[in-house]
C-alpha cells in the first residue's frame, strides 16, 4: 500500500531524527559534564583533596569517551585532566610515565579527530611535521597535545628519544600563538619559556629569549598564574643567577590570593613550590 510504505518511511525518518537528536543531546550533555567537573578541579583549593579526588574523575571521563571515541571535546578534557594530575600530583615515576601516556594518546586522537594531515604528521621527520603543523588552524587541539607531549617528555627525561621530540612541541606552540596570542591565559608562552631556559646561552640556550616568554605569559594571566612566576625564578632566575629576581617573584607568587577562576589548584601548588624555591636559595646562589 502506497499509504503505509509512506506511514512507515515517515516513521523511519522521524526516528532517526530523534536518535541523531538525542545522540546530540547526550553529547552536549556529557560535554558539559566534563566541563563542569574539571572546572571545580582547577579551583579546588585543598591540594589533598583534589590529589584523591582527582583519579575518581579520571575514570568517569575514561568512561564518557568509551561511549564517544569521537568527541573532541572529552579528548581534550581528558587530556589536560591527566595531564595535570600526572605532572602535578603523582610522585611515582612508573605511575607518571603512564599517565603522561594516556594524556598524550588523548590529545593526539583529538588532533586526528579533526585534522587528518597533522595525524598523519605526527610520526614523521621533523620537516614534514611542521610543514603539517604550519597548516592547522585548532589553537585548542594544539596547545591540548603541546602540553601533553611536553608531559609526556618530562616523565621519560631519561629517554633521549622522548627528548628528541621537544623541537616538535615547540613547533607546535610557536603555531598556537601564531593563531591565537592570548590563548588559555598566556600558558603557551609559559612553556616556550620552559624551553627557551632548558639550557644556557653558552650551550645554545635562549635565557633572555625565555624571559621575555615568562614576561608575555605574565602579563596575559594579568599576573594570576603564580606558575608564570615560579617557573620564571626557576628557570630563568636561577640559570643566570640572578638571586634579587628569583626572590622577587617567589615572594610575590607566595603572597598572592590563590584563588581565581581555573587556576586555584595550579596557584596553590605553585605556592608550595615557591615556598621550598626560596627556602634554598642560599644553597643554590
Amino acid at each position: 500500500m502506497p499509504f503505509r510504505r509512506t506511514l512507515s518511511a515517515s516513521l523511519l525518518g522521524l526516528a532517526v531524527a530523534l536518535s541523531s537528536g538525542c545522540a546530540g543531546i547526550v553529547n552536549r550533555a556529557s560535554q558539559r559534564m566534563a566541563d563542569n567537573l574539571t572546572a571545580g578541579i582547577l579551583n579546588q583549593q585543598d591540594v589533598a583533596t583534589a590529589r584523591e579526588g582527582i583519579p575518581a574523575y579520571l575514570l568517569l571521563i575514561d568512561g564518557l569517551i568509551e561511549g564517544d571515541p569521537a568527541n573532541r571535546g572529552l579528548l581534550l578534557a581528558g587530556a589536560r585532566l591527566y595531564g595535570a594530575y600526572g605532572g602535578a600530583l603523582v610522585e611515582d615515576p612508573a605511575r607518571a610515565k603512564r599517565l603522561s601516556a594516556h594524556a598524550f594518546d588523548y590529545a593526539r586522537r583529538a588532533v586526528c579527530s579533526g585534522d587528518q594531515t597533522l595525524c598523519t604528521a605526527l610520526d614523521q621527520p621533523f620537516e614534514p611535521f611542521a610543514a603539517a603543523v604550519a597548516t592547522s588552524r585548532d589553537p585548542a587541539a594544539l596547545f591540548a597535545l603541546a602540553s601533553a607531549w611536553a608531559g609526556r617528555i618530562q616523565a621519560n627525561a631519561e629517554d633521549w628519544n622522548a627528548i628528541a621530540d621537544i623541537p616538535k612541541v615547540q613547533a607546535l606552540l610557536e603555531r598556537v600563538v601564531a593563531l591565537d596570542p592570548a590563548h588559555a591565559g598566556g600558558e603557551p608562552y609559559l612553556y616556550l619559556g620552559v624551553l627557551a631556559t632548558l639550557r644556557p646561552a653558552s650551550l645554545g640556550g635562549q635565557p633572555e629569549q625565555g624571559k621575555a616568554f615568562f614576561e608575555k605569559a605574565l602579563a596575559l594571566s594579568q599576573g594570576r598564574n603564580q606558575m608564570v612566576r615560579v617557573l620564571y625564578a626557576e628557570k630563568y632566575a636561577r640559570l643566570v643567577f640572578d638571586r634579587e629576581l628569583h626572590d622577587r617573584l617567589l615572594k610575590e607568587a607566595i603572597e598572592a590570593d590563590p584563588r581565581a577562576p581555573g587556576l586555584t589548584l595550579i596557584n596553590t601548588l605553585a605556592q608550595q613550590r615557591a615556598t621550598a624555591l626560596l627556602a634554598s636559595g642560599d644553597d643554590y646562589f
